[in-house]
């Protein structure tokens, strides 16, 4: 009889918006069954389960074997089971209901969840595009680098700049060679990058979140990053060692929140949402302070920076098929740094050597500032950045007018005065925690945020800053990862976590922390790659020379704005 019916499933399956599904017969309890029903064997049931199988399994339909595993499974106590000993009981039927709802439903709800019930995205035009682009480069790069390997060996130089007696290669050539193996290796980096996030060759799980999960790998981390603590050379305020440990840091803490779901913590939800504010002080602290001292404001330094900052989201949206502002954090900071470099290269400049002219520079600056602070207050946007452009103001007053002498190894301040300085910062910690403890919910929380942040920003500044032996430490480990932390913070989207960070990747699945350990071994790595990718080609796409910049500038809009308006890439 299944021999007979196997064509018509041919026949179903012509109309697309069928699916055929052959459920395995359920086990029996055969001690439970009546007289009448007392041929019915787990044995027979299996032979014909089998045949099913056999004759099924390249057919049309699907073998639904699930079923019968759930069945299988709900077998005590003996109240879950069936009286008659013939049909399975509540519970597993239910289950049974659950997953056939899935299969039909779950591709066509909104699940912010890893659920493994839905059917993978099918692949835009505009991906396909982007995967022969890859393609194409991947191609090149092996035909440039058997090229340049057989140059020696045919006894063929290549040709030399004028001048040039060490035979290397035309700059060209070099050029071309950088820019298509960089390409190469972002297009693997992205062909992994889409398997694990935009298939179902990997399993994806679903965030739990328990204290342990928490904070264990919390004082892993950081008892980890003491062990690195290392002398630097670099005495002065937020020095680079230092900000990039801090930004390291907090991104590894970030990290761990989202992959243990930790959010649905409030004490720790805005605890994270301080470290994120810290980074966008960070922001407004370090671009302030660097058009202040170079007072340079050319198109070239400002598109270099919003190129590092945003390249690696731009081709995720085209290899991931997700708008710009799916990944927030790379829109929200590239914002911010045009509105520092809008507030900075306005008419007038305010440099330290446009105020060594004039202290009317000053007065300047402070009206910079209050206009700036009342279009924020208008529009009810975030003042972290500001507080950082502050703050980096007053620190440059600070230093001019000896107030603070950082030149040294020395506490700032003299000794009694800097404990108690610390013990305002340890205070100003303590009294944000206490915040986060005492507001009752998320909306309640996040009212007060904008105003209160500065508080634990600045304290935890003053603890790190004003004893010297301690700002003259610094993490190496803590450092390494503030380096790549914005490819850190992208990345983990689809390679870490998973289902666009509602779940977890798993590449190996019933061994959690295995699976940890070797997704964030390849995130890390992966990370690091793209960083050196990014830098590569920044130098190629970013020219100095002002024709060449405002060629690629063009070349850019006409390829970004068509396409990501016409495919969706970009949210309208």
């Amino acid at each position: 009889n299944l021999t007979m019916i196997q064509p018509l499933f041919k026949n179903l399956k012509a109309d697309k918006n069928t699916d055929i599904i052959w459920m395995l017969q359920d086990p029996v309890d055969e001690n439970r069954l009546g007289l009448n029903r007392s041929m019915i064997t787990n044995r027979q049931i299996d032979q014909y389960n089998k045949v099913a199988i056999d004759l099924l399994d390249e057919s049309q339909a699907k073998v639904w074997s699930s079923s019968r595993l759930v069945a299988q499974g709900i077998r005590q106590p003996a109240k879950n089971i069936a009286d008659d000993g013939l049909h399975i009981s509540k519970p597993a039927l239910q289950l049974d209901v659950q997953i056939l709802l899935n299969m039909y439903c779950n591709d066509h709800m909104n699940y912010n969840d890893g659920t493994c019930c839905r059917s993978p995205e099918a692949a835009t035009t505009v991906q396909i595009i982007t995967a022969a682009f890859f393609l194409v480069c991947f191609v090149s790069a092996i035909a440039l680098f058997v090229y340049k390997r057989r140059l020696p060996r045919n006894g063929i130089k290549p040709r030399t700049e004028n001048g040039n007696k060490n035979g290397a290669p035309k700059e060209p050539y070099e050029a071309l060679y950088e820019v298509t193996v960089s390409l190469a290796k972002l297009g693997m980096i992205m062909g992994y990058v889409y398997l694990c996030d935009r298939t179902n060759f990997f399993m994806k799980e679903n965030k739990y979140y328990t204290h342990v999960n928490f904070f264990l790998p919390f004082a892993y981390v950081m008892i980890l990053g003491f062990f690195f603590t290392e002398s630097t050379e670099q005495t002065v305020v937020l020095h680079r060692d230092q900000t990039d440990e801090w930004k390291g840091w907090m991104q590894l803490v970030i990290l761990i929140y989202h992959l243990t779901g930790a959010s649905k913590v409030l004490p720790i939800y805005m605890q994270i949402r301080v470290l994120v504010s810290s980074y966008l002080f960070l922001t407004g602290f370090g671009h302030f302070s660097f058009f202040w001292k170079k007072g340079e404001y050319s198109l070239y330094r400002c598109s270099m920076v919003l190129f590092r900052l945003n390249f690696l989201v731009i081709v995720l949206c085209f290899v991931m098929n997700r708008p710009y502002q799916f990944y927030y954090f790379v829109p929200l900071v590239s914002y911010w740094f045009l509105v520092v470099y809008v507030t900075m290269a306005i008419w007038p400049h305010v440099t330290a050597a446009s105020t060594e002219a004039g202290k009317v520079h000053y007065f300047y600056m402070v009206a910079k500032f209050v206009i700036l602070i009342t279009l924020i207050a208008l529009f009810y946007m975030s003042e972290s950045v500001v507080y950082g452009m502050v703050f980096g103001f007053v620190y440059e007053l600070a230093k001019k007018y000896k107030f603070i002498d950082d030149s040294n190894n020395e506490n700032l301040f003299s000794r009694i005065f800097s404990s108690f300085v610390v013990f305002l910062g340890l205070l100003g910690l303590g009294s944000y925690v206490i915040f986060t403890f005492l507001c009752k919910n998320k909306v309640e929380c996040n009212q007060f945020h904008s105003y209160l942040t500065i508080v634990p920003i600045v304290s935890f500044i003053l603890i790190r800053n004003v004893p010297g032996w301690l700002r003259t430490k610094y993490s190496s480990f803590f450092a390494w990862f503030g380096k790549i932390s914005l490819e850190l913070f992208i990345s983990q989207y689809h390679i870490w976590l998973a289902a666009d960070t509602h779940g977890v990747l798993v590449l190996i699945p019933s061994y959690p922390v295995l699976n940890v350990i070797i997704t964030s071994f390849i995130f890390i790595c992966i990370s690091h790659e793209i960083s050196k990718i990014t830098g590569a080609l920044t130098k190629h796409a970013i020219p100095s020379e002002w024709k060449a910049l405002l060629r690629n500038f063009i070349i850019f809009c006409l390829i970004l704005l068509p396409v990501c308006i016409s495919h969706g890439v970009l949210s309208i």
